[in-house]
Order: structure tokens, then C-alpha cells, then sequence
């Protein structure tokens, strides 16, 4: 059931998570402005996809719009004036923001200093925004918790959503706005991004192609299937962050404050070894892969692993779909949709 007549403005709409939690939202009774940008950092006709769907539905509207644009995401947030906002729309890819920072820069920090403008000048109740296990960087103490220190990523990615928290906690001090980071952990499902491994993988595999495996296989991730991803996020949408009462400005801690402000990851809690992963996708497609073994790639994180206790406490909730389910229902959809074509 909808909190309130005004609408929730979801950015990334036609992204991967955004589509998964646009479809909950709308299910629900919300009213739900998206915006996208279709940029062609992947596969656009996927992301035409993905919307497609959402506008069949009822209590949608979308507007095409770069994060960047100032006057225009100060246009939208005065006209659709929302009562919460669920920010997920970034440039991702920590590989491509070796290659590519300026897009990282546009869309990250700019883009994201315009949400949290627009939040100010409409007073949401709540913002709830996209950040990333790559904030945790070089740390190597597994699991990564919120508490831990985040100052040395090693990504301009990374870099780009740790200044997103940063930014956030500001505008929960200064103007009382409620924030919450969510720190996700290697995202993967039906409707998932090509440029992420699985979707590589069983492509490659489909073609009767060799797949590059990094770390010589031997990479450890937090494997998160999307629907506990999209329950958790729209579970802390549901919660304003509100001021840590045990907060002590003596020992200060990067995930609670003073402010209206939360830091939670959104981890399965079940570290998975990349081969292991390639296996469960080789018992779902019934192929054997040919591995192509690699080193590690500048910017990668060599493992994983999330405590997802403060969410659970924040919540009561916590994903837990283990990732040879999750990944047997990827490989459904994927030949669903492309029906068998290797070439999406």
C-alpha cells in the first residue's frame, strides 16, 4: 500500500535493480516517476526492454534525463515533487572507469549532487541511494562491515560512491534530509547487465566460446540475487533513516551519525569462489566450459564477503537465495528472452 498520494522518483529505471524495484513498487499500489538516460554503455535494446514492461503497468511514468542535467532534474523534482526517492542510476563498471573517469564524474558526482539538490528543495522523506562493496577497497578483514573504515579504494568507481556517501551524510546533517546508503554486493538475476560475468559466461558458453576467467578462477564474491537485493532495498525505503542514538562523535563511525543517515550492505552472506560459481551455470546450461585462465584485472577486488546483520536488524530482513537457485533461474530467463540466440 502506497504512503502517500505524492509518487516515488526512482532514477535508473531501466536498469537492472531499477526495473526489478520499479515492478515491486507498482505492485504495491506506488505511483512511480522513472528516469533513464538509455545510454549505450550496454545494450540499449535491453534497457528498452526493461522499460517496456514497466510501462504496461499502471502508476508509471518515465522521462528521459541525465542525471547531469541540472535544470532538468530541478524541473522534474518540482513537478513530480516526491515523497521518497530511490536514486540506483550511476555509470558502473569498475573496469571501464579505468578507461572512461569523465563518464564516472558526469554521472556519479555531478548527477548525484542534482538528486540530492532536489531532494533539499522538496524536502523528501527519505532518499535511499545506490553505493557499493568496492567502497571497502583494500581492506582485507572478511566480512566487510559497515563500521569498518572505507578510505582506500582502489577504483575510480569505488572512489565515485564512497563521495556519494560522503555527500549524502552532509545534506542529512545540514538539512535533516534522512539518507541511506545500500553497499551491494555483485547483483545478478533474470534482466541482468551483459557486462557482468554470468551474463558474459553463458553467452560465451551458448556460442561454444571459451570464457576468460580472472584471478585463475580463484576470486571470491558475495553473490546477491536480485529479488532478496530489490526486497532489501525497498524494505529500507520503507525505514527513513533516522540519527544513531548511541553515536559518539568521540569514536566516530562511517555508517551511523548524528544525522538521519544509515549505511547497510546488501550481501547474500555466502562468499562464493568464481569457479565454483562457473559451475553452478555449468550444471544449469548443461555445458562443460572451456576456461581461459587470467590474472587478476587492475582495479578488481580479489574477494567479497558482506556482514548482513545491521540490515537484518534494520529490517528484518536478509537475503539468502543460495546461488546455484539463483543462477539456474538466470539461465531460464536468459533463453527465454533471446530464445536460444547466442547473440544478445
Amino acid at each position: 500500500m502506497t504512503m502517500s498520494h505524492r509518487p516515488v522518483l526512482l532514477t535508473g529505471c531501466a536498469g537492472f535493480i531499477g526495473m526489478h524495484c520499479a515492478e515491486r513498487l507498482l505492485a504495491r499500489g506506488d505511483a512511480v516517476i522513472g528516469i533513464d538516460n538509455l545510454n549505450a554503455y550496454y545494450d540499449p535494446a535491453l534497457k528498452q526492454a526493461r522499460l517496456a514492461r514497466l510501462q504496461k503497468q499502471k502508476g508509471f511514468a518515465f522521462h528521459r534525463l541525465d542525471l547531469a542535467d541540472r535544470a532538468g532534474m530541478a524541473a522534474l523534482f518540482a513537478s513530480a515533487r516526491p515523497h521518497r526517492v530511490l536514486h540506483l542510476a550511476a555509470q558502473a563498471g569498475v573496469r571501464y572507469s579505468i578507461d572512461q573517469p569523465d563518464d564516472y564524474t558526469d554521472a556519479n558526482l555531478l548527477g548525484f549532487g542534482n538528486v540530492l539538490q532536489g531532494c533539499r528543495a522538496q524536502q523528501v522523506e527519505h532518499l535511499v541511494f545506490a553505493s557499493s562493496s568496492s567502497v571497502y577497497g583494500g581492506n582485507t578483514r572478511m566480512p566487510y562491515t559497515e563500521s569498518d573504515a572505507v578510505d582506500h579504494p582502489i577504483s575510480y568507481y569505488a572512489a565515485t560512491k564512497r563521495a556519494n556517501e560522503l555527500m549524502a551524510h552532509t545534506y542529512a546533517h545540514l538539512y535533516r534530509i534522512p539518507c541511506t546508503g545500500l553497499r551491494f554486493f555483485t547483483v545478478y538475476g533474470p534482466w541482468g547487465r551483459p557486462d557482468m560475468a554470468l551474463f558474459k559466461f553463458t553467452r560465451a558458453m551458448l556460442a561454444g566460446q571459451e570464457i576468460d576467467v580472472y584471478g585463475q578462477g580463484q576470486l571470491v564474491r558475495d553473490f546477491t540475487y536480485i529479488d532478496d537485493v530489490a526486497e532489501g532495498v525497498l524494505r529500507a525505503l520503507d525505514k527513513p533513516a533516522t540519527p544513531d542514538p548511541g553515536y559518539d562523535p568521540a569514536t566516530p563511525r562511517p555508517d551511523t551519525g548524528s544525522a538521519p543517515y544509515r549505511i547497510f550492505n546488501i550481501g547474500n552472506g555466502a562468499p562464493t569462489v568464481l569457479m565454483d560459481y562457473i559451475e553452478a551455470l555449468e550444471s544449469a546450461l548443461g555445458i562443460k566450459a572451456r576456461k581461459r585462465l587470467l590474472p587478476i584485472q587492475m582495479g578488481d577486488m580479489h574477494s567479497t564477503a558482506a556482514d548482513t546483520r545491521a540490515l537484518a536488524a534494520w529490517t528484518g530482513f536478509a537475503p539468502a537465495t543460495p546461488v546455484t537457485e539463483g543462477v539456474r533461474r538466470f539461465v531460464q530467463w536468459y533463453l527465454q528472452f533471446y530464445q536460444h540466440d547466442t547473440r544478445p
